[in-house]
Parts: structure tokens; C-alpha cells; sequence
């Protein structure tokens, strides 16, 4: 008898993640606006290769999101934060951001992470919280041996993030990323699965 070529799961993340502050779930169309009220403002994306995004840029981001949780090699996942502290009885958790996984090298089962927040909710731990949740679940679901992260080297809030989770400075680059109209020096950590659970 002969036996075909092994197939692959394709990868995927167990969801939602929740966490005792936050829920991780993927993007809706319907998230369209809470999405564009964070993703439109200037003090949120001047470190970012992205935005502030028109609406049209917004719908386009939610489009993206939506076509990638069909991709059956799915190498992008853009995740929706909604905290779960709500400020009335009955309300419904707020999305307050986004946090991502994105295979970058998925033959060395390397990823690299990211996360972005409203500013009503910057200096709360959420987006430290967030990124661990979904770096878990990428050491865990996709069997990832490192994840990695970048940023502007004046981004000092998303470099406390990095270090926070444990993550390990491997190295600074000079004027490496092109960004909202100038080149930039960028810091990159990295942490291994190994480092992670321990």
C-alpha cells in the first residue's frame, strides 16, 4: 500500500483566549468603528509602519482580517482586545485594541508579535496582558520555538512590554525601518519557548 504525502493541520489558535481582564477573539465586521477610533489617531500609530488611517483604511484593515481567518495556510493573526471591565450593568466588553501573531519564518516555527491600544487604556498592564495571553497560545497551538518583536527605539512604553514578558534585546538596529515618512532605529527581542514557560 502507499501511503500519500503527510498533510499538515493547517495552524490555528485556540479562541477566544480569555484572561481575568480581557477577551481575545477574532475580528468582526461589525468592529469596524472601535477599530477605527484607536487606529485613527496620530499619538497611537507614530511608531507604527501603518496609519493614522482614513476610514477607508480602517474598512480595508477589517477586510484583511476577515480574509485571513479563511486562509487555510494562515500565516496572520490580527485578534481583537475587548476588556471586560464595563462601566454599567449590562454592558458588553468594549474592544479597547488589537494583538497579533504573524508567522514570520514558519519552517523555523518562528512568529513575531504585536499590539496596539486606545490610549484610554494605556498604562493598565492590557496590552502586557494580551501579549502574553497570545504568546502562549502560540507556543502552545502553532508549536512555535521563538517569538519575535521590533520597535522604534524612542517607543520606550512597547519596549517595557517586551522586557516584561520576558523577552531578551538581541539587537538595535540603525535607521532599518522606513516610517511615516522617515527612517528609524529599531530594538528587536526575541524569547524562545523554552524561556517562556519557565
Amino acid at each position: 500500500m502507499r501511503l500519500g504525502k503527510r498533510v499538515e493541520p493547517a495552524p490555528s489558535i485556540s479562541l477566544p483566549i480569555e484572561t481575568p481582564r480581557l477577551t481575545i477573539r477574532e475580528f468582526a465586521a461589525r468592529d469596524l468603528e472601535a477599530l477605527h477610533a484607536y487606529s485613527s489617531l496620530p499619538e497611537v500609530t507614530q511608531f507604527l509602519v501603518w496609519g493614522p488611517n482614513s476610514l477607508a483604511q480602517s474598512k480595508q484593515a477589517v477586510r484583511t482580517f476577515l480574509d485571513d481567518q479563511k486562509d487555510k495556510d494562515r500565516v496572520n493573526f490580527d485578534l481583537a482586545v475587548l476588556s471586560k471591565q464595563v462601566e454599567k450593568r449590562g454592558a458588553k466588553p468594549r474592544l479597547i485594541g488589537a494583538v497579533g501573531l504573524k508567522l514570520s519564518d514558519p519552517d523555523n516555527r518562528t512568529a513575531e508579535i504585536g499590539y496596539v491600544l486606545h490610549p484610554d487604556f494605556w498604562g493598565h498592564g492590557f496590552a502586557l496582558e494580551a501579549a502574553r495571553a497570545l504568546a502562549h497560545a502560540g507556543f502552545r497551538d502553532l508549536g512555535l520555538q521563538r517569538i519575535v518583536a521590533s520597535c522604534d527605539q524612542r517607543n520606550k512604553a512597547s519596549a517595557r512590554v517586551m522586557e516584561k514578558l520576558g523577552m531578551r534585546r538581541e539587537g538595535a538596529f540603525r535607521r532599518s525601518k522606513y516610517i511615516q515618512g522617515a527612517w528609524r532605529d529599531e530594538y528587536l527581542y526575541a524569547i524562545l519557548a523554552e524561556e517562556f514557560r519557565a
